[in-house]
């Protein structure tokens, strides 16, 4: 009687079959093996401390803990890597992952802006951003067709890592390690109890590390450690096994017709032509600030859809032949040519706007995008000398990265504050608006000399409402509101009362 040989353990594939048509065709199988204990156990630790220390309502400190542990998370997991059956692309080259730590460290700078600043527009853009850098991070992205592709994987990868993460449980030690979360649940509260009661400053310290155990906060920790653990594992999950997006960095797709993009841009760029033309002509009308509230937006719109036609002529020209790339560089070059003028003309009257109605968030956003859009068009320009340029797309975003966080740095509220404080002529200060910014632009208004004490006391007092109020505890500790909390307190901590000043506004 033979006794058949022992059988290697195979596991189940953890993926479905993915169409030929997806982006990334069959490319991206997957982790070979379920999720490795530590993998698991670094995910959960980041879900833990995400329920307990991200704040939902408001910028703070918390956000940046959370970016901290997700990012060590994924790391842990990514050195845990099991053996067995892996990608069909392993190989990274040394640029590559230097590339895809900077993105990591954009996307924790990002997060970290709550901690600084407390102007909820600004760190809402931050977060979107921050998305972005994060995909970057994980899935990496050249071209244009591999960022986007690169920014929809992490949330793919985020219901695909649910059953590789369940397949790396235990299965028998589930039974200890619930009993080793409960004995350790009794002995914390048990002592805890005791040491709060026995020690009042020990009871206030306690109390504001580990907040109320309510039917909301229990709610709001499983809504949030369950968001974090698919996103974190989705993040793991793409650590574990990268796509290879090469593939689509090399195809160049299909291409058109030479006369099928020359022929429209160029009557484009005849178009832009006249305009321009007319601009030079009527340089007396240039100087009014009615004609700039009148013609920004539109040239603000006219500049960034052109950034588009750009980038669609770069995907579907032909450069092949001589005469393609000629085309190229003399149609797309002229393009690109008029419509920095055309980004300048609008630079000119958001300036003129300013000047003349004052600086507001959606002006300094349209200001700094639109320095944006001028570097990008000189990027261009510098691509055309040899028609390709893979890096274009990685350096663009980069420099609205750093834009960013440079404006998050130079205090957006408190430039607007500063700069609306100073009387315009026989404009009046608009007290009222000075009075909606966040916290941030307290110590700006503090320092005006535009303001006197009593109109300096109404927009105080506008502001000591709402998340100034509030007292903040360490997960939603912001140094914004904290220094506003201690300068509007120097003033007395006034409250909302401008019926002085009625008469002489």
């Amino acid at each position: 009687m033979s006794i058949a040989p022992a059988q290697k353990q195979v596991f189940p594939p953890l993926h479905g079959p993915w169409p030929a048509t997806a982006p990334w065709g069959r490319q991206w199988i997957g982790p070979g093996r379920p999720a490795s204990i530590v993998t698991v156990a670094s995910v959960a630790g980041a879900a833990a401390i995400a329920a307990l220390s991200l704040p939902l309502d408001r910028a703070g400190v918390g956000w940046l803990v959370t970016a901290i542990a997700a990012m060590a998370a994924v790391f842990i997991a990514d050195v845990a890597k099991t053996r067995g059956p892996q990608p069909l692309v392993t190989h990274r080259r040394g640029n590559v992952r230097t590339e895809q730590l900077a993105w990591a460290l954009a996307t924790v700078a990002l997060l970290a802006v709550g901690t600084f600043r407390s102007a909820g527009w600004l760190y809402a853009l931050c977060v979107v951003v921050a998305t972005l850098t994060a995909a970057l991070a994980l899935a990496g992205g050249r071209s244009m067709r591999s960022i986007f592709v690169a920014y929809t994987m992490p949330y793919i990868a985020a219901f695909r890592a649910v059953p590789w993460l369940a397949r790396g449980l235990p299965r028998k030690g589930n039974v200890r390690i619930l009993t080793t979360a409960l004995v350790s649940a009794v002995l914390l509260l048990a002592f805890g109890s005791l040491l709060a009661s026995a020690d009042a400053r020990f009871a206030t310290a306690l109390e504001r590390l580990v907040p109320d155990l309510g039917v909301d906060t229990v709610f709001r920790w499983i809504f949030l450690g369950g968001f974090t653990a698919m996103a974190v594992g989705g993040a793991a999950f793409l650590r574990v096994a990268p796509p290879d997006l090469s593939k689509l960095d090399r195809t160049e797709g299909r291409k058109v017709h030479r006369w099928e993009w020359a022929v429209p841009l160029s009557l484009l760029t005849a178009l832009f032509a006249a305009f321009v033309a007319v601009q030079m002509i009527n340089t007396e009308m240039q100087g009014y600030a009615s004609e700039a509230r009148s013609g920004f937006w539109q040239l603000s719109w006219v500049v960034g859809l052109t950034l588009l036609v750009l980038a669609g002529a770069a995907r579907w020209a032909p450069r092949q032949g001589r005469t393609d790339r000629l085309l190229i560089r003399i149609v797309l070059g002229a393009l690109t040519a008029l419509t920095l003028v055309i980004a300048a003309t609008a630079i000119q009257r958001i300036v003129l706007y300013t000047n003349e109605y004052g600086l507001t968030r959606l002006r300094l956003l349209v200001f700094c995008c639109e320095l944006w859009f001028v570097f990008v068009l000189l990027l261009v320009l510098i691509a055309g000398r040899r028609i390709r340029a893979p890096w274009l797309p990685r350096v663009a975003i980069a420099a609205g990265v750093g834009a960013l966080i440079a404006l998050a740095v130079a205090n957006p509220d408190g430039m607007i504050a500063e700069r609306n404080a100073q009387p315009n002529g026989d404009r009046p200060i608009d007290l009222s608006y000075l009075g909606d910014l966040s916290p941030d632009a307290v110590p700006a208004l503090t320092k005006a000399d535009g303001l006197t004490e009593e109109q300096l006391l109404c927009v105080l007092g506008r502001l000591n409402t709402g998340l100034v109020t509030t007292s903040d505890d360490w997960r939603s500790w912001s140094l914004g509101r904290q220094q506003a909390r201690v300068l509007i307190a120097t003033h007395g901590n006034p409250t909302f009362d401008c019926t002085p000043l009625t008469s002489g506004r």
